[in-house]
């Protein structure tokens, strides 16, 4: 039972590690070396269909939508916030 704990233990440390690396390191995760195209299913893409084109509209697409959705005022209202009185 012991053996199984310890090896429990590891594998958590070795998870936490790799999670505070990829914190750390602050880059956007990346695919696999080749990944589809690799290994010939480049057309097999549900979202670009292998036109590389398409793909970086579509990741330009993203990223227009992520800064819209950060740069968006906050309608809600907040009730813990404290407000100064005059």
């Amino acid at each position: 039972m012991t053996i199984y704990i310890l090896a429990f233990i590891i594998v958590l440390l070795v998870i936490t590690g790799m999670a505070l690396g990829a914190i750390v390191q602050n880059k956007p995760l990346k695919g696999s070396c080749g990944g589809l195209n690799k290994i010939g299913m480049k057309k097999d893409c549900d979202i670009c269909g292998g036109d590389d084109q398409e793909c970086e509209k579509e990741q330009e697409r993203q990223r227009k939508a992520a800064l819209a959705k950060a740069s968006a005022p906050d309608l809600a209202y907040d009730a813990t916030a404290k407000t100064k009185q005059k």
